[in-house]
């Protein structure tokens, strides 16, 4: 007769063998060289980003320097055509002022005509000259107002052009300050990450010189050799685990791993936990990096750890403080510190950390054995253990999911 209790308790086993198989790693240290090949290239990465910052920068006050002087511009434009609908309007004035006179003088002349007065001023001419000079000058009069009109018309044209150049030379403007503020905006997206998580290159080569000399001084205690084929396995003596366990006795999912509000999250958040809540190693490791109040991130710690021969870092956010230091090796009863993210962390009500709004662990698991913050392509999208959907509850760190 089957026994059902050991048939579950077997089965139990196996399918939780099956969740904790092990996943592809990308670029595992296995030795003192790879970790001090990785160190170097980051120091290398960091003279590159200084120099590529400095010339972004240099470029986004190019772009500045741009911007005020087409805003200059555009403004010296816009007072231009505001001088031209001026001289317009008073050429327009002018014109019908003149239209008004002439009226006034053709008005004159006909009466006088009627009068016979015209004849006889003209008639009146002592001379030939004379009488020239009189036709000539009632005809400068009417000419004089003619070309006068004429030469009005022809400035308003001129003018209606010259306005509708200005008016094309703002908008030309207008776009050139769009494209320059775009630019910025660019260079100060290369400055910055959409991964709001993500440290800077300062803080990674920091935390690899700290993993690198951790891992030197233990391969030198334990084996007495610091050379770059020494092979971390047999410096750390962490056992190799079997599976995982969970971080905390119970919790909620809040949020998965994936983009949202425009950055990547490289971990689950599982809140329904206090802050001061135990947080305990998922598995038994060494503790490879520490980064303590970050601004995004508060109290960060990255453990190394061996799943069946493949290599992972855990990594846990928001911690209201923790118990260990880079260099310790913990095991999976190991209390590593404690919930945070709440009052006492958040920046909502005071405290330093800008990620957070409410007490939540941040758990995720990175591709082999790193120091500091990874994103998209080196962390594992789905946790083993954990149920892919927000509101996925646990209530026991042997919990898995099943479904």
């Amino acid at each position: 007769m089957i026994d059902m209790k050991k048939h579950k308790k077997l089965l139990a086993i196996v399918l939780i063998g099956i969740l904790f198989l092990p996943f592809k790693v990308y670029g595992a240290a296995e030795t003192l060289g790879d970790l001090r090949s990785s160190y170097n290239a980051l120091v290398k990465e960091q003279k590159d980003n200084a120099n590529k910052t400095a010339a972004t920068k240099a470029e986004i006050e190019r772009k500045k320097k741009a911007i005020a002087q087409a805003q200059i511009d555009l403004q010296a434009a816009e007072t231009e055509e505001k001088e031209t609908e001026e001289k317009i309007q008073e050429s327009n004035e002018h014109i019908e002022q003149l239209k008004w006179e002439a009226e006034k003088v053709l008005l004159y002349m006909q009466q006088l005509q009627g009068q016979n007065v015209y004849v006889e001023y003209v008639s009146g001419a002592t001379s030939m000259t004379e009488l020239i000079t009189r036709v000539e000058a009632i005809n400068q009069i009417s000419d004089y107002i003619t070309d006068t009109v004429d030469n009005l018309k022809e400035e308003i044209k001129n003018n209606e052009q010259l306005k509708i150049e200005l008016q094309e030379k703002q908008k030309k403007l207008q776009a050139q300050i769009v494209s320059y503020e775009k630019i910025i905006e660019q260079n100060y997206n290369n400055l910055e990450t959409y991964d709001k998580f993500a440290d800077d290159i300062d803080t990674k080569v920091a935390a690899a010189k700290k993993q690198l000399d951790t891992y030197v001084d233990l391969c030198r205690s334990n084996l007495g050799k610091t050379d770059d084929n020494v092979k971390l396995d047999d410096c750390t003596k962490v056992p190799v685990n079997s599976g995982w366990m969970k971080p905390l006795k119970s919790g909620t999912i809040t949020s998965l791993i994936g983009y949202r509000w425009g950055s990547y999250h490289n971990a689950l958040d599982i809140g329904g936990n206090p802050e001061g809540t135990p947080v305990y190693a998922a598995a038994a490791g060494i503790v490879a990096g520490i980064q303590a109040k970050t601004s995004c991130g508060g109290n960060r710690v990255f453990i190394n750890t061996n799943i069946n021969g493949t290599k992972y870092t855990y990594f846990y956010y928001h911690l209201l403080s923790y118990n260990v230091k880079v260099g310790d090796v913990v095991d999976q009863n190991t209390v590593v510190g404690y919930v945070g993210g709440g009052r006492s962390t958040s920046y909502k009500y005071g405290g330093y950390d800008t990620c957070t709004t409410g007490a939540h662990l941040h758990f995720g698991i990175a591709y082999g054995w790193v120091s500091s913050h990874v994103g998209k392509g080196y962390v594992m999208e789905k946790l083993p253990g954990f149920g892919n959907y927000e509101g996925y509850k646990f209530t026991s760190r042997l919990d898995y999911y099943t479904g």
